[in-house]
């Protein structure tokens, strides 16, 4: 196994965990097996179905969790529903708080709602109104508050502690942790003969659930977490490093500071690996599951993909469980990451040309570009913002072409034809 020296700058990989199972870790199989019989008929059983396209992309045999097709578009539920089942009479007339990036959020509105619990929600500032909308439609109190999902949580667990409320933990609870590891034992119910099951690690929630259900199942198998490299929390804290945090991740869904203590002793105990992606692997990620399974995924929930794309010598011929843990993703950033991946593979390109300012030049490039076979998108004429001559402009073109070859074929047609691009 590589050690984290040893890994390409895209993929940071931990040194093996030593996966002895203690005895007295919080959650063991029967309560996982328990949280199943509570969740039966009302969390979706997901679909687990193989990928030809990206196991032939990545060389590795790779099966696909839908979670971002449950209700709610997030495996959130399980563990919510989970938790609230166990309230008692007079906490379920009080009523539940919990503090969410979006996603736990939903997924405590939507059960409290049909369990007649009221819910109010804490969000961080700046949560994708995506999620904050839904949460609403489900009939929780959401409140807008901190700048970080730690800031939420102390603002919530103020408010319910006045109010008497129940404080819903997002992951650091065995109930939550029981539910999450249900998505394990539909897996290996449905291929008993997986590798290698690969899981977003936000506060670790949903890798404690799998680990402890997988292990006690298939004590071989390997369980890898993955983090978005600007948020390497439970690395950190497992390896003993201290890599900043920072920035907006896509994966706002894992990008969690402060890991849970309950989570971390599970991870140390069964989980055998824990990788960093970069932002541009997980809006890779994002763009194949979409274009090639059609299947929208946010950004953590692409995270999984992405650790495979980053590395995928490590997982060639091997049998994957790969978790897509949700599917919140506000329509205008989606966009804005299938664009930018069109660019990465060259088919949407911004060709630049100084010209002289007068009659044809612009047609003579238009000609070139078509009889190459590129789309033009969008045109722009720069006079003013220029150091150039008053009688020159800079042109900018926006092509698309069908690939990064016809994309050099056609710079090479307009350098033929003497017209000077840059691209």
């Amino acid at each position: 196994m590589k050690s984290a020296s040893m890994s390409p700058p895209e993929i940071r990989s931990m040194t093996r965990i030593t996966p002895d199972t203690p005895a007295n870790l919080p959650v063991a199989r029967r309560d996982v097996e328990a949280a199943a019989a509570t969740l039966a008929g009302f969390v979706k059983r997901t679909s687990f179905d193989h990928s030809r396209t990206l196991s032939d992309i990545t060389g590795a045999n790779i099966w696909l969790k839908f979670e971002n097709l449950q209700f709610t578009a997030t495996f959130k539920e399980r563990g919510a529903l989970n938790r609230l089942s166990a309230l008692s009479a007079d906490q379920r007339k009080q009523g539940v708080i919990a503090a969410s990036a979006g996603n736990h959020a939903q997924g405590v509105a939507y059960h409290a709602a049909r369990l007649s619990i009221p819910a109010t929600i804490f969000v961080p500032l700046g949560t994708p109104t995506v999620k904050i909308e839904n949460t609403r439609r489900h009939g929780a109190t959401v409140i807008e508050g901190g700048a970080t999902l730690e800031e939420a949580a102390a603002l919530a667990k103020a408010y319910g502690g006045s109010r008497g409320l129940t404080y819903i933990h997002p992951y650091d609870d065995p109930l939550i942790i029981a539910g999450q590891g249900t998505i394990a034992l539909e897996m290996l119910a449905s291929q008993a003969d997986l590798d290698v099951l690969i899981v977003p690690i936000g506060g670790g929630g949903l890798i404690s659930g799998i680990a402890v259900a997988a292990k006690s199942l298939k004590p071989e198998i390997e369980i890898i977490g993955v983090q978005a490299s600007l948020y390497p929390s439970m690395y950190n804290l497992i390896k003993g490093q201290s890599l900043p945090m920072r920035g907006d991740t896509l994966a706002e869904g894992i990008a969690v500071k402060a890991p849970g203590a309950i989570t971390s002793e599970i991870v140390r105990a069964l989980v055998d690996d824990i990788v960093l992606v970069t932002e541009q692997h997980i809006e890779h990620a994002l763009s194949l599951l979409l274009t090639i399974e059609k299947s929208v995924t946010e950004g953590a929930g692409a995270a999984s993909l992405a650790a495979v794309l980053a590395d995928p010598d490590r997982f060639r011929g091997r049998k994957l469980g790969l978790v897509l843990s949700g599917g919140n993703i506000d329509t205008r950033l989606l966009s804005g990451v299938l664009t930018r991946q069109l660019a990465r593979e060259g088919r949407l390109s911004r060709l630049r040309f100084d010209i002289v300012d007068r009659p044809g030049q612009l047609a003579a490039v238009v000609a070139v570009l078509s009889n190459a076979g590129a789309n033009i998108v969008e045109v722009s004429h720069q006079r003013i913002f220029t150091d150039l001559p008053a009688k020159a402009v800079v042109l900018e073109v926006v092509i698309e072409t069908r690939d990064r070859s016809h994309l050099t074929s056609t710079i090479e047609a307009l350098r033929a034809a003497d017209i000077r691009v840059d691209v």
